[in-house]
C-alpha cells in the first residue's frame, strides 16, 4: 500500500554533499555504512526535508531553503529546541537527534530528526487505502484530541515560556498577515481590504489561557498508523509553533478544511481528503474542541475567517516569486485562483457572523 508520501529524486540545485554530511554524523556517534543515500520530500514551499538513509536506518534531515532568507522564517535552531523540549510530553513529534550551526558541513544550520513510518494523507485516500465512514470520523475525532492534547499542555512547566508573547497575540497576527499581503500584493490579485479592515475593526481581546500552538495544523500534517490509519502516531512541521492563542490555530486548521457540501470552487482548492464520506464538518470540529477543552468558541466566525485570510496571504506570496519570474514553477502561477477563492470564502464569512 501506498503511504502517500514517498520521497523522490532531490531537486537540481538543492543537492547535499553527502560525504561531509556523512562524515559529520559518524562524528556524532551516528552508525554508518559505506553509503548514504539521499532523498527529497517534494511537498511544502518552506523548509526543505530530506530522506537521509544510512547504516540500514531512516532519518530526517530538515534546512532552509536556498539562497538568502529571512532567519526568523526558517529558525532551524528553534524548530529542534520546540522538538527537544516538546518529545517528552507530546510523544507524537518526531524525535530530534542532532543540530548544528556549522556552516562547513551544508552551508546552513540544519538538524536530523527520527522518520515516523507511516501513512501521509494528501488529496485522495493513496492508492491500496480504503477507509468507511465510521473509520474516516474516527480519525477526525482523533484529529481533534490531538490538536487539544498539544493545547492542553502545560507549556510552562516544560520549558517553553520564552517561545512566544502571547500578550497581544492576536493583534500582531493580524497586523504582520494584513502587511505581508498588501506587500505580495500583484495587479491581478484581490485587494482584500474589506476583509482586513473587518478583521481589524472585530479583533477578540487575548485569550486568557493561552496554549502552545502548532500553526499549520492539519490532516496533511498528521502521519497514521499503517496498520490502522484511524490513528495518529506523528505530528510534523513544526517551524511555526508559538506560544498564542488556541483558537486561532483552529481557524487556521478550518481554513484548510473542505467539506464535501462547500461550493463547487472550493471543491479545487482542496489539498486533503476532507470531503471523504464520514468526515466531519467544520462545525462539528469545532463543536467538539468546545466539549473538549472547555473553551468559549461562540466568536469562531472570526478565527476562521482570519485562517481563510492567512491561506491567502500564504498562497499570494507563493504567487509573487512566480508573477515576477524568481520560480519558473507553473504550480506556483495556478495560486492566484486559490488567492480569489479565498477572499470570496472569508467575505461570506463575514456577511454571515452573527
Amino acid at each position: 500500500m501506498a503511504t502517500g508520501d514517498a520521497p523522490t529524486r532531490v531537486r537540481a540545485g538543492e543537492e547535499i554533499d553527502t560525504q561531509r554530511l556523512m562524515d559529520f554524523l559518524k562524528d556524532q556517534g551516528f552508525e554508518a555504512g559505506r553509503e548514504m543515500e539521499v532523498r527529497q520530500f517534494q511537498g511544502g514551499f518552506s523548509n526543505l526535508t530530506y530522506l537521509i538513509r544510512m547504516g540500514g536506518r531512516d532519518y530526517i534531515l530538515r534546512r532552509p531553503p536556498f539562497g538568502k532568507k529571512a532567519k526568523s522564517a526558517h529558525d532551524m535552531g528553534r524548530e529542534y529546541a520546540i522538538l527537544k523540549a516538546l518529545r517528552p510530553h507530546f510523544p507524537y513529534c518526531p524525535a530530534p537527534l542532532v543540530y548544528t550551526e556549522d556552516p562547513s558541513v551544508m552551508g546552513c544550520p540544519f538538524y536530523v530528526m527520527e522518520r515516523i513510518e507511516g501513512i501521509i494523507l494528501r488529496k485522495e485516500l493513496p492508492e491500496g487505502l480504503t477507509m468507511n465512514a465510521e473509520q474516516f470520523g474516527a480519525l477526525c475525532r482523533r484529529l481533534v484530541e490531538v490538536h487539544h492534547e498539544l493545547h492542553a499542555l502545560d507549556y510552562k512547566a516544560i520549558g517553553l515560556e520564552n517561545f512566544g508573547k502571547p500578550q497581544g497575540y492576536v493583534q500582531r497576527q493580524v497586523t504582520g498577515w494584513c502587511g505581508r499581503y498588501r506587500d505580495a500584493r500583484t495587479p491581478d490579485a484581490p485587494d482584500f481590504e474589506t476583509v482586513m479592515a473587518w478583521l481589524t475593526e472585530h479583533m477578540p481581546p487575548d485569550d486568557e489561557t493561552p496554549a502552545l500552538i502548532h500553526n499549520d495544523f492539519k490532516l496533511d500534517n498528521v502521519v497514521l498508523d499503517k496498520t490502522d490509519p484511524s490513528k495518529i502516531i506523528g505530528v510534523l512541521d513544526w517551524e511555526m509553533a508559538t506560544i498564542g492563542d488556541p483558537r486561532m490555530d483552529l481557524g487556521n486548521s478550518m481554513a484548510y478544511w473542505v467539506q464535501a457540501d462547500d461550493p463547487e470552487e472550493d471543491q479545487l482548492r482542496r489539498m486533503m481528503p476532507t470531503n471523504h464520506p464520514g468526515a466531519l464538518t467544520r462545525k462539528e470540529i469545532v463543536d467538539y474542541y468546545q466539549q473538549l477543552s472547555g473553551r468559549d468558541m461562540s466568536g469562531f466566525d472570526y478565527y476562521y475567517c482570519f485562517g481563510l485570510f492567512r491561506l491567502a496571504v500564504i498562497a499570494q506570496q507563493i504567487y509573487y516569486r512566480f508573477y515576477h519570474g524568481q520560480t519558473k514553477n507553473e504550480v506556483f502561477g495556478l495560486l492566484i485562483s486559490a488567492v480569489q477563492i479565498l477572499e470570496r470564502d472569508a467575505l461570506r464569512v463575514i456577511q454571515n457572523s452573527k
